[in-house]
């Protein structure tokens, strides 16, 4: 029914056919592929990531992507590419944007129905200015995977960790308020989420309640869970960089309602893929540590699944 995989990022510096390997060897049904750019320059943690190269999509890389998803038996459950589309650099936003449509020719060709990116945000505007940016740019984009009959699933992480970001983050999909904002702009069915309860956890906010209300916008669903260290929240306050008293873990080391989240998912019949995300540093030491963040994931999550 659900349909259980994980984000190739945590396996960077390993081929597509290994990545798929260790999936089918491990149980999981699907992997969300990485198409950074190659010789991206975005040093970003998990960002650069390029599993699939989609420079580089000719027949012969078309034959051999598709026998290995064939000889794993694992599929793709997205393509992801998650930059900041409304860069206030213009000519990075066209690059971004330029390559956020390669990346959706490319779900064409491999069969695979969502993209998952970032709305992306100039951290320095307020919330009126980069919603008039996103009128711009994000109907045709979104036009453009309508057309092709691809899904946009879109992550709700604020993008707000680090002085660079400060004070308004990389992405301007945050909230349910923000969501209805987007959606009144591109009311198409296209367009929708990739969801992830962590970054409503630390905001502050309810995970669970988006899940039933959003339901028809589910495209695509991320796992990550979430530390908030009260401690520190108490010492800091919610106007500090969200790093100085919160951190992503592993799920069911955190703070997501598990239980609740998964019982949502089935009251509302979601039927795809849901995606374990693994950005716990806690689990970066050695390669050891990044299979078993993987593997201790999967066996928590697994009870909710049958």
């Amino acid at each position: 029914m659900l349909q259980l995989g994980f984000v190739s990022a945590i396996l960077a510096d390993f081929s597509l056919d290994h990545v798929l390997t260790f999936a089918h060897n491990h149980g999981f049904k699907c992997v969300e592929i990485m198409c950074w750019p190659k010789n991206n320059a975005d040093n970003r943690r998990y960002a650069g990531v390029s599993h699939i190269n989609v420079d580089a999509l000719g027949e012969k890389e078309l034959k051999q992507i598709g026998y290995m998803f064939r000889n794993s038996g694992v599929f793709a459950s997205a393509l992801g590419y998650y930059p900041n589309p409304l860069d206030p650099d213009p000519d990075k936003s066209k690059f971004y944007i330029d390559h956020i449509r390669k990346v959706i020719d490319a779900a064409v060709k491999l069969k695979i129905p969502v993209v998952n990116t970032f709305i992306g945000r100039d951290p320095s505007r307020n919330l009126a200015d980069n919603l008039a940016r996103f009128k711009e740019v994000w109907p045709d984009v979104v036009k453009y995977a309508e057309q092709k009959r691809i899904k946009i699933g879109i992550e709700n992480c604020p993008m707000f960790f680090t002085d660079d970001e400060w004070p308004g983050g990389k992405n301007l999909a945050t909230s349910p308020a923000i969501w209805d904002k987007l959606f009144d702009i591109i009311p198409s069915p296209n367009f929708g989420l990739n969801y992830d309860p962590s970054h409503m956890v630390w905001q502050m906010m309810d995970e669970i309640k988006p899940i039933y209300d959003y339901k028809d916008r589910l495209h695509h669903i991320h796992l990550k869970d979430v530390k908030i260290y009260r401690d520190k929240l108490n010492r800091v306050g919610i106007m500090a960089n969200p790093l100085e008293y919160h951190s992503p873990k592993l799920p069911g080391l955190g703070d997501v309602n598990w239980r609740g989240f998964f019982t949502a998912l089935t009251d509302v019949r979601y039927r795809g893929p849901v995606v374990i995300e693994v950005e716990d540093k806690a689990y970066e030491g050695h390669i050891n540590d990044v299979k078993s963040a993987i593997l201790t994931s999967r066996n928590y999550v697994t009870q909710f699944l049958g």
